[in-house]
């Protein structure tokens, strides 16, 4: 064999209705490599791992595996063949256990009963050997998302797959398990795994790829020597044009408070202690305030107690002069709070409706929308296409393609182009560009400080450190359900941002206050 590939997708074509998502790709694959596929959202690079994982079959070309050329039609196949793949929305059962699901498709039996314990052995074995520490008698729905990836990487591990596809594996992350995420990879390709590794991140690639392709809206752009590829050209190839890494913003220009918090306090569904204590503040109109921390320090529940989606047992909280405690969600929405919730599928898209569907879900009862009950399919029709075009939302039957078979990047631009679209006061948005690439960000980033320079408060959560210290006027730490410290992006490092986030400072003002 002249060449050292253990898989070969050559001239891949995969289309859809009214798209081409994959047009004449080929990729390549050495064993032991760490090999990153890079792409703007909807460049077809699920789609290509999902041809070669057997989720989809390709209209033209053929994949080789050691120079055989092998035929994928299902899991099971690319599985036998030791492929492996984690999904970006896992694919796992909430109600089982860790090891339920690690077995789930190849359960040992003996005399027709299920064999658990030389399972469980293997699985608390290969858990031991990859440093990923999980519990096999956990239930999926109590553990952290960061876990459940880790049962996902176990189910690879389990099958003795030896090549292993991550779609988007950091999208759902906390810094600190992206880290160590990155140190696994490292070492599956010492071991001479090879690796798939779909990212938006650039950091990421620099930090373990070996080789990086490059697709943008379906073909193939080219294949690099990471070492030798600055981020800046990666990000040419990726969008076709120059990125600025820095947003670009003129000093805020606070105005009358727009958003006030007081003592707000929530209960958490997983231990006695309440997830967010006693916490105030005030958001103004024209600035934009970050609610920092690692992720798990009560600001998802504060969000959803902000938002109306969980009760609070205490505080009080205030929207453009209204109090809106115990409002239920419509009345918040109506009373201008437009939300971008952190997790899309479960509360910010409905999946089975068309893109034109889910823009009005917050508006089909206003009189643009409906006439004497009825909908009216023209106008939402001409306010989707309106959107579709305004925010770049890439879909393959433009309004009416189902949302569910949109990528995550543009089922997050349309969830952006429905908030800020409609009329509000404060915009809340969390984690507004996870699993989005470098362009969208650097877009999302803008509508962000143009909606603040329109006068609106915006409340930005968000878990990348540059995104807090790039995008915000005042960032507040969240630890332990407490604000913890106040600090001023420009005076302030991302070092001091760190210790506050872990808990190690607190503002020796809130410290006095305390000691009286």
């Amino acid at each position: 064999m002249e060449n050292n590939y253990i898989i070969e997708m050559r001239n891949i074509t995969k289309v859809f209705p009214g798209i081409i998502a994959n047009d004449d790709v080929t990729l390549n694959l050495k064993k032991g490599e760490v090999h990153a596929l890079l792409g703007e959202n909807g460049a077809g690079k699920s789609t290509l791992m999902s041809v070669l994982f057997g989720l989809y079959q390709a209209e033209k070309g053929e994949i080789r595996k050691n120079g055989q050329v092998v035929k994928i039609n299902n899991p099971n196949d690319a599985n036998n063949l030791g492929i492996g793949m984690v999904h970006q929305h896992f694919k796992l059962v909430e109600i089982f256990t860790v090891l339920e699901n690690i077995i789930l498709g190849v359960e040992p039996t003996k005399m027709g009963l299920l064999e658990e314990s030389e399972a469980r052995d293997k699985v608390v074995a290969l858990s031991e050997q990859y440093g990923l520490k999980v519990d096999p008698d956990a239930v999926i729905e109590k553990i952290s998302v960061g876990m459940q990836q880790r049962v996902e990487i176990l189910k690879m591990l389990y099958r003795d797959n030896e090549i292993l596809i991550f779609d988007e594996p950091t999208a759902v992350l906390t810094p600190q398990e992206i880290k160590e995420l990155l140190e696994i990879m490292k070492g599956f390709a010492k071991e001479g795994k090879s690796i798939l590794f779909i990212t938006h991140k650039l950091n990421e690639i620099k930090e373990v790829a070996d080789r990086c392709t490059v697709l943008r809206k379906g073909k193939y752009i080219g294949t690099v020597d990471v070492k030798t590829t600055s981020k800046e050209e990666l990000s040419r190839m990726m969008v076709g044009r120059d990125i600025s890494f820095s947003v670009d913003k003129k000093p805020s220009e606070p105005q009358d408070v727009v958003l006030s918090v007081k003592n707000v306090t929530v209960p958490s569904k997983t231990h006695k202690n309440n997830a967010v204590k006693n916490v105030s503040f005030d958001v103004s109109r024209g600035e934009i305030v970050c609610l920092a921390g690692i992720d798990g320090n009560g600001q998802t529940e504060f969000v959803s107690a902000l938002t109306g989606l969980e009760k609070m047992t205490g505080g009080t909280i205030t929207l453009a002069g209204k109090d809106i405690t115990k409002a239920n969600i419509r009345t918040r929405s109506e009373a201008g709070m437009s939300h971008i919730p952190e997790d899309r599928h479960k509360h910010g898209l409905v999946l089975d409706y068309s893109l034109e569907e889910n823009l009005i879900l917050q508006r089909y009862w206003q009189p643009d929308f409906q006439k004497k009950g009825f909908l009216r399919f023209d106008s939402m029709r001409k306010y989707a296409e309106k959107l579709i075009s305004q925010y770049d939302v890439r879909s393959g039957q433009g309004p009416v393609t189902p949302a569910r078979s949109m990528s995550g990047g543009n089922q997050q631009k349309a969830i952006i182009a429905r908030e800020i679209d409609k009329h509000h006061e404060l915009l809340v948005a969390v984690q507004p560009t996870r699993g989005l690439d470098v362009g969208a960000i650097e877009y999302i980033h803008k509508q962000l400080v143009s909606t603040r320079d329109a006068g609106k408060g915006v409340l930005l959560i968000s878990l990348e450190l540059d995104e807090v210290m790039n995008v915000s006027d005042r960032i507040l730490v969240m630890y332990e359900g407490e604000i913890v410290g106040e600090l001023d992006p420009k005076r302030t490092t991302v070092e001091e941002l760190g210790l506050y986030m872990s808990g190690a400072k607190r503002n020796t003002a809130k410290e006095n206050s305390h000691g009286e």
